[in-house]
Formats: structure tokens, sequence, C-alpha cells
């Protein structure tokens, strides 16, 4: 009896980690066309609450290599998010903007949505289901 009780919760404890396991993600997000090597590409993850309003929940930067860089974000839960990138040239740690209100620097969002002005979460916005995910974000 004690050796059937231990296997049904040894059982039980197994599918209860291997489930929460399941539910955390990670993005793996490749910039492909930065102008440059100067500096580095600089990573924001946002849920619908945070888009471009509030801190990101998650941040990263990138080393530029050969115009490239990659970056992962871990430990992400299944939910809907968007991603924004700048290349932060002058490696000052935020994206530079002209007197007029116009970007200095190179950006990109999730999607590749590259509408006239800011972006927006319904452009940004993608799923993380059941599997990790790679996307491509070009500037």
């Amino acid at each position: 009896m004690k050796t059937l009780v231990l296997f049904i919760t040894m059982t039980t404890l197994s599918f209860i980690s291997n489930a929460q396991e399941s539910q955390e993600h990670t993005i793996t997000i490749t910039v492909p066309n930065v102008n440059n090597n100067d500096g580095k590409v600089l990573f924001a993850l946002y849920t619908e609450d945070t888009f471009m309003k509030r801190a990101p929940i998650q941040t990263a930067a990138g080393e530029i290599k050969n115009g490239k860089t990659t970056v992962t974000f871990t430990n992400v839960p299944q939910g809907e998010y968007g991603i924004t990138c700048v290349h932060d040239a002058n490696n000052n740690g935020k994206m530079d903007f002209e007197a007029n209100g116009m970007p200095k620097e190179n950006y990109g969002v999730s999607n590749n949505n590259m509408s006239y002005g800011p972006p927006s979460w319904n452009d940004a916005k993608f799923t993380v289901n059941q599997e990790d995910l790679t996307l491509e974000i070009r500037l």
C-alpha cells in the first residue's frame, strides 16, 4: 500500500512539474539588417497593458556582428506579446530623436509592420502558445 501511495504521489508531482515547465517559453529574435556594427540593438518585450506606455516586462541588448544580432527572452508564459527594438548606435541606452520628433536611430517591431507613426499594439502583437518562438525583426 505504501508503495502504491508513493507511486501515485511521484507520478502526480512529475505531471505537475512537466506542466509548469511547458507553460514558460523562450522567444528568440534576430535582426538581420543592422546598418553597422556600432553600439547595440536594444529589445523590449511588452504585454498589451505595458506596450509603449510603461516599462517592458523584459529587456535585452544584443551585440552586433556583421550587421546581425540575436537575443533570447526566457521564462515567457503563454499569452500575447509585442516586441520593439532600436539600433542604439551611440550606445547611450535610449532611442534618440530629431528636434521635430522623428527618430534618429533605426527601429523595428514584431510582425515588421512599419506604418507611419509610432508602432501600435494591434500591428505588433503575437501569441506565445505551446512552443518556443523564433522571430525576425527588420529595422
